[in-house]
C-alpha cells in the first residue's frame, strides 16, 4: 500500500506551547486517517521533527509500504534528505529516530510544499492546541 502524508507542527512562542497535526491520504486522495496530538512545550523545529514521528509511526501501523510526505519544514526536508547536516542537540536524536523509521518502509520522499499547499496539516497542528 502507498499513502500520501501531509504534516505539520506548530508552536505558539519558541519554545512554546506546540502541536502536531497529521493527514494521511491514499493515492486516490480519500484521507483514510486525521490526527492532531498536543506535544507539550517545545522549539518551533523539534514540533515539526515530532509531528513527522507521529506521520511516520501511524503509516506504520495502517501498513503502509511506500509513502510520500510533503512539508512545509524547509529544515525537515532538507535534513532528511540528506541536503543538510543536522547540527542541533536536541534535534540529532528526532532526525536519527525517522530516518530509523523511514529505513523500515520499502520506499519514501520527502518534498517541500509551500505552507499554502499544507493547510490541512496546519489546521489540524493549531486545533491540537485548543482546549477540549
Amino acid at each position: 500500500m502507498k499513502i500520501q502524508i501531509y504534516f505539520d507542527g506548530s508552536c505558539k512562542g519558541n519554545p512554546g506551547r506546540s502541536g502536531a497535526g497529521v493527514v494521511l491520504l491514499d493515492m486516490e486522495g480519500n484521507i483514510v486517517k486525521e490526527i492532531k496530538k498536543d506535544l507539550g512545550v517545545m522549539t518551533n523545529n523539534m514540533s515539526e521533527y515530532h509531528a513527522l514521528l507521529v506521520a511516520l509511526s501511524e503509516a506504520n501501523n495502517i501498513g503502509a509500504l511506500d509513502i510520500e510526505i510533503f512539508t512545509d519544514s524547509d529544515l525537515v526536508a532538507n535534513q532528511i534528505n540528506k541536503r543538510w547536516r543536522v547540527k542541533h542537540h536536541n534535534i540529532k536524536p528526532l532526525h536519527r529516530q525517522a530516518m530509523l523509521i523511514l529505513s523500515s518502509f520499502r520506499d519514501f520522499s520527502i518534498t517541500w510544499i509551500p505552507r499554502e499547499d499544507n493547510t490541512h496539516a496546519d489546521f489540524l497542528s493549531n486545533e491540537a492546541l485548543q482546549p477540549s
